[in-house]
């Protein structure tokens, strides 16, 4: 008899709101004081300068405020797991939204009307709300949960770009954008053959091949949060986390190289 399909994770819908919150703030604190030399450095992402990256960061607060905005869709199509591996077609469209945003107003402007639109849309609305999105209609909460990866993910672009910038993570978005990412390997690679932990927000199982049911399991990988994200996202590679001893991997099935990135 095959398993049983897992259950999908579910998340504290006041703690996701909360985590969007906070991040978005601590962005907006550390790009209020940005100097014009910081803003025109190259982001490490493409042809983006600091300046680019930042506005995109607006825009994920703006395009959510946005889409709360338009009439609900009628039902979801695209659950928070499935969300990262629909994101690699819109890559150019984000762009151009990110470069359109930047040309709107000042960033600390960009910052303010967003956090203000934001705030209104979240004590507004129910987490069963459909959004009407560009990438696939979803639910406000399963959304909310990818807002958590985006956010998370460019702060630490942000914080990488800008020598001595320190942007803090959210505990809360980190758990919940860890556990995703996760989680979609889970999908992407089903089985249970290889364990990946990822202390102390996520262990998953995934990888066809023999199940062990306990004791250690012969295929673990396990690492930190953020090496995690970077390697799900396509900031580090397998060879160079491995290298750097910021992976460790032990059986013949728990290399994961095939299977990364998840998203770029």
């Amino acid at each position: 008899m095959p398993p049983a399909k897992k259950k999908p994770r579910s998340y504290d819908p006041a703690k996701i709101r909360a985590a969007v919150t906070a991040q978005f703030g601590h962005v907006a604190d550390a790009v209020r004081d940005l100097t014009p030399e910081q803003l025109a450095r190259p982001s490490g992402l493409g042809e983006w300068s600091v300046a680019e990256l930042a506005a995109h960061l607006a825009w994920i607060a703006d395009s959510l405020a946005r889409g709360l905005d338009r009439p609900p869709a009628a039902v979801p199509e695209l659950a928070a797991v499935e969300w990262p591996f629909a994101t690699a077609s819109l890559a150019g469209r984000i762009s151009e939204a990110a470069r359109e945003t930047l040309t709107g107003a000042p960033l600390p402007e960009l910052y303010e009307r967003a956090s203000a639109a934001l705030a209104e849309g979240l004590a507004t609305n129910p987490g069963s709300r459909v959004l009407d999105l560009w990438i696939g209609d979803m639910t406000l909460a399963d959304f909310l949960v990818t807002r958590t990866v985006e956010l998370i993910v460019h702060t630490d672009d942000l914080n990488r770009a800008v020598p001595g910038l320190d942007v803090p993570l959210d505990r809360q978005a980190l758990a919940a954008c860890t556990r995703l990412l996760a989680d979609a390997l889970a999908v992407k690679a089903p089985g249970g053959s290889v364990e990946v932990r990822v202390p102390p927000f996520a262990v998953v199982q995934c990888v066809e091949g023999p199940r062990h049911t306990r004791g250690t399991p012969p295929n673990v990988v396990e690492t930190d949060p953020l090496t995690w994200i970077r390697l799900a996202t396509g900031r580090t590679d397998w060879a160079t986390a491995l290298d750097g001893a910021l992976v460790r991997a032990s059986g013949e099935r728990a290399d994961l190289s095939a299977l990364l990135p998840l998203m770029g």
